[in-house]
């Protein structure tokens, strides 16, 4: 029993002492809703997790091993996300909003040196997609991953048919998505890819192989559908483009 319980606790936070610390502050503040919940957790949390500048954090956020997460100047954080960061941690950059219910998830229990989720600025989580970062994830800049989107960066080994698969290890080669890409919902990146710069990849896709700068894929396993060349498809499209602060 002392054994399960120490086992958990090591999968909490950095510490027990930074277990007891870590949620007592969450504790405290985690629940509280509106704006003055988001003004409290942004003076509170510091106490925590690094905070450059302000950052904006819903209630009811789950947090473990607060101390290995950045959260850059602007960063939102919606109601329900899960970030588990141990032990490489997690860093969300400047403008970044994570939308609810998505888990970003490092859960690097085997001394990996290169596990973590680094994601860039100005990009966008969707709601419920799931980061696993073993094998290590980086993210670039103006990424936006649509609802249900999964980033896997671990697979497991399953060559032996005399021994279960749990007991055969794992692989975890890394995953990089480069800035500008737009990731379709339910769209999964598997271990070992890099999508490429204003790359796209297409609701529902399956990609197994590295996705190429400007390019279109689909399907499972994806595969190349266009290039992104500058041509205008559809000209009689209606395009809306997001205000500047300050506009009507």
């Amino acid at each position: 029993m002392m054994n399960k319980l120490r086992l958990y606790l090591e999968r909490q936070a950095s510490s027990i002492l930074r277990y007891v610390y870590e949620q007592t502050i969450l504790f405290l503040f985690g629940w509280i809703p509106t704006l003055v919940g988001i003004g409290l957790r942004g003076l509170f949390y510091r106490l925590i997790l690094k905070m450059d500048g302000m950052a904006a954090i819903e209630s009811r956020v789950r947090i473990r091993f607060a101390d290995r997460i950045k959260l850059g100047h602007g960063a939102y954080i919606d109601e329900g996300v899960y970030l588990h960061a141990c032990p490489q941690g997690i860093e969300i950059g400047p403008g970044t909003i994570v939308m609810h219910g998505a888990v970003l998830h490092v859960y690097n229990f085997r001394d990996m040196p290169h596990s973590g989720i680094r994601i860039g600025k100005n990009s966008l989580i969707g709601e419920y997609s799931v980061i696993r970062g073993q094998g290590g994830v980086i993210i670039g800049d103006r990424v936006y991953t649509s609802p249900f989107t999964q980033i896997i960066a671990v697979n497991h080994v399953f060559d032996d048919p005399n021994r279960p698969f749990v007991e055969q290890g794992i692989t975890a080669e890394g995953i990089v998505i480069e800035d500008d890409v737009w990731l379709g919902a339910g769209a999964v990146i598997t271990d070992g890819v890099r999508v490429g710069k204003g790359a796209v990849v297409a609701a529902g896709a399956v990609v197994t192989k590295d996705v190429p700068p400007h390019t279109v894929v689909g399907g499972v396993p994806a595969k190349p559908i266009k290039t992104i060349d500058g041509n205008i498809s559809n000209p009689d499209r209606r395009i809306y483009h997001a205000m500047k602060e300050g506009g009507l």
